[in-house]
């Protein structure tokens, strides 16, 4: 038998002394840095990163042989499973996005001198980075339709477009850009990455994008000094050298599949300790509160509401496992794999939002205002049923796979009629002979 649910000793004791440092110290920092900008917020921050590179946890998301831990992906689920109790945690332990995406792209795509240039000072948490994707006026869903333009002049790469949701662009060194260089080729072969610093010639940063998370009327020119926000980027005539572009022409898509697998199956790693704070605060209060007399605990639709939250997030956090556990056996890139990714990352924030619901709802008016930190969390993981893919593109992907390779039948292959037909083909003289009383 190779099914195990236990955890090796040595890392649960890294898993403990995290927890502690989550719980203890990085959750009271998070309110600490509260109207402070990201110079400031940096130099606050800077002894804990010390300790956590002393500590040997620093990076755990890529190999060694690139400056990371090299945890593996179901040691590092278990990891972020801690680390996603805060929003800040990531950000202390070095594995926060967009900086850890971008540096699993560097890692399996850049050349050693790009690596050197940009790999190792991310890493070394000296410059921030962010991801230009998404663009206002085409669908996110679908990166083939994206129309920001990559052209050869010289020695450069002269790039034209409109991107937004450049995550933490306004406060960010360089940006990780995915724009169109081959517009003739098939779909998949027709973009390419680059490399491209966010204060250069011809790059605008418009705005920081009023969203959910921060609902202010995001004026041009509205753009934010800390981490957080997403910006809208305009490129006109920016050059930038060759030696900037990560791969080859058309090599875009390639890549931005072996960065957002690894960057999902992280959002939904950190999701489920997000919603097993939001379920230890929902259990604080049905414990705690009474209400006619008796504990909101001991009335039925509260205990409905524990339950449903406890089996949905174990189911949920049993598919994490899986799907990191099947990464690590086969590949992040294989179908298991891609079809694992897909589940967790359309499941989980669903879980998330209904377990912070609950606990909200259990919490009455509390639980809507800010005296609690319910309200955000709900605003924060909303964003994920859209973010590195809608749901609906990942229930997408979860059926091509399960349908990958099924046969068409002319008869279900369950039919009761032919199934009896085969049955007295079987055993009916066997039958007839056990009626008769002659077996």
């Amino acid at each position: 038998m190779s099914w195990d649910f236990g955890t090796d000793p040595a890392l649960q004791e890294e898993l403990d002394w995290i927890r502690r440092y989550v719980d203890e110290v990085i959750l009271p920092l998070e309110v600490a840095g509260e109207g402070l900008n990201q110079k400031q917020l940096d130099a606050l921050w800077q002894p804990h990163k010390d300790e956590v590179k002393a500590r040997g946890f620093w990076a755990p998301h890529l190999p060694p042989e690139h400056g990371g831990g090299g945890k593996g992906q179901l040691a590092l689920a278990l990891i972020h499973e801690v680390l996603g109790r805060s929003v800040l945690a990531p950000e202390i332990f070095g594995c926060q996005a967009p900086d850890s995406g971008n540096a699993e792209l560097l890692a399996v795509g850049a050349t050693p001198a790009q690596r050197e240039r940009w790999l190792e000072p991310l890493l070394a948490g000296r410059v921030r980075s962010t991801f230009a994707l998404t663009e206002p006026h085409n669908s996110g869903s679908d990166p083939t339709g994206i129309t920001t333009r990559c052209v050869r002049d010289g020695d450069h790469w002269v790039i034209d477009g409109h991107k937004w949701f450049a995550s933490n662009a306004s406060v960010s060194d360089f940006m990780i850009l995915m724009a169109v260089t081959e517009p003739d080729a098939p779909p998949h072969r027709r973009a390419a990455m680059l490399v491209v610093p966010c204060r250069h010639p011809g790059v605008r940063l418009v705005r920081d994008v009023g969203t959910m998370h921060h609902p202010y009327a995001a004026d041009e020119g509205a753009l934010m000094d800390r981490i957080g926000g997403h910006t809208e980027v305009i490129f006109e005539n920016c050059r930038v050298p060759l030696d900037h572009m990560i791969g080859s022409p058309g090599d875009g898509f390639v890549l931005a599949q072996k960065r957002l697998g690894g960057g999902r199956i992280h959002h939904a790693m950190r999701c489920i300790g997000q919603a097993n704070r939001a379920f230890e605060m929902l259990l604080e209060r049905a414990a705690s509160r009474t209400t006619r007399g008796k504990l909101l605990g001991q009335q039925q639709l509260v205990q409905e509401m524990i339950a449903e939250s406890c089996a949905e997030l174990e189911m949920s956090r049993l598919l994490v496992l899986r799907a990191a556990w099947t990464m690590d056996r086969e590949g992040a890139h294989g179908h298991a794999a891609r079809r694992d990714i897909a589940l967790v990352k359309f499941v989980v924030p669903r879980t998330l939002l209904g377990i912070i619901d609950r606990a909200m709802q259990v919490h009455g008016a509390l639980g809507y205002t800010t005296d609690l930190p319910l309200e955000e969390m709900y605003r924060m993981a909303r964003a994920l049923r859209i973010a590195d893919g809608a749901d609906e593109v990942h229930k997408q992907t979860v059926a091509r796979e399960l349908l990958a390779g099924r046969k068409p039948v002319d008869v279900p292959t369950e039919h009761m009629p032919s199934l009896r037909r085969r049955a007295r083909e079987l055993f009916g003289e066997r039958v007839a002979r056990i009626r008769e009383g002659r077996a």
